[in-house]
């Protein structure tokens, strides 16, 4: 499996992350163990996760991903196989928010112990927290690198303004860079990375693990009329979100491409990531080892500069009145 480096830190990722905000919503702990063993067998090695997931589901606090992949990690001893990224940032309580040097030093902490491990691969600031100067959370970073508890910084859901403060303010004061981002972003969603953020990225070798990938699950071609959408937990999002004429473009590009190279509109959607210069890995989840199989499959899958382009012409926001 080809490797891609992170940006301008020392972490090597294959060409797809495994999205863990499943873990223990979506997916139980034996579920996932399961996928997290087909996910490193198939040779890729990025996990991704957060202390906010899953704060959503009923009864939940946030940690819930993070302790069945550290537990999976206790179960299997396979951390030298695999880069683990987790986030802090989003408020978890009244008094539990923010990215001021003392809640980021308890995250990572907390994160440590949940994941069972003795470093953090790549840690990252899951929202743009204004009220904190980014001095203050960039060396809260540079404390936790120098103490061995984490390896990289990066960022999610930063403006393309507070990236590049926070690249310059590294830069001038010596402190940890981000090098990465977190961007939401696929084959439907272009206007929100696309432009001054990749731009930016591109400029300043920070690398990209996109977010929402699938467009919740929509660009794997498995949401086509009211009745799909009725039985999913996404299905309203789906339906709003994406259920129109531009959508139906879209996913009649995807079919098309899909014929074409044998494989399904997921894979393509993926692959047509992949090969974006700007990205360095999409993230995607699975629940299911059906599933997983579908996605990893995209890193075999070659585009031509043909393809790209009715994908990207099928996906224009002018595209479709």
């Amino acid at each position: 499996m080809d490797h891609r480096r992170l940006g301008t830190s020392d972490l090597s990722i294959a060409p797809l992350v495994f999205g863990g905000n499943v873990f223990g919503w979506t997916a139980d702990e034996a579920t996932s163990h399961a996928l997290l063993d087909a996910f490193v067998d198939g040779g890729y090695n990025c996990i991704d996760t957060a202390d906010a997931y899953s704060i959503w589901v009923p009864g939940h606090k946030g940690g819930e991903s993070e302790a069945i992949l550290g537990s999976w990690i206790a179960s299997r001893g396979r951390r030298d196989r695999v880069v683990i990224a987790t986030k802090t940032g989003v408020p978890l309580g009244p008094d539990d928010k923010g990215l001021g040097a003392a809640r980021i030093e308890r995250a990572v902490d907390i994160a440590l112990k949940r994941l069972n491990t003795d470093y953090i691969d790549l840690f990252q600031s899951h929202v743009d927290d204004q009220d904190t100067p980014l001095e203050e959370t960039l060396g809260a970073y540079d404390k936790l690198i120098k103490a061995g508890k984490i390896r990289a910084v990066g960022a999610s859901n930063f403006a393309p303004a507070r990236l590049a403060e926070a690249l310059d303010i590294a830069e001038r004061n010596d402190l940890p860079r981000f090098a990465s981002l977190q961007p939401f972003y696929n084959l439907y969603d272009r206007d929100k990375f696309e432009g001054p953020l990749e731009d930016l990225c591109l400029d300043r070798d920070v690398g990209v693990i996109s977010y929402y990938s699938l467009a919740s699950g929509f660009l794997t071609g498995k949401y086509r009329s009211d009745a799909d959408v009725a039985s999913s937990p996404r299905g309203a999002q789906v339906q709003k979100n994406y259920m129109n004429a531009r959508g139906t473009a879209i996913l009649s590009a995807l079919d098309a491409v899909a014929a074409e190279q044998g494989e399904k509109p997921a894979q393509i959607a993926l692959a047509w990531l992949m090969q974006r210069r700007s990205v360095t890995a999409p993230i995607a989840s699975a629940t299911s080892l059906a599933q997983l199989n579908e996605i990893m499959a995209a890193g075999r899958v070659t585009l031509s500069d043909e393809q790209v382009s009715r994908l990207d012409q099928a996906s224009e926001i002018q595209a479709v009145a």
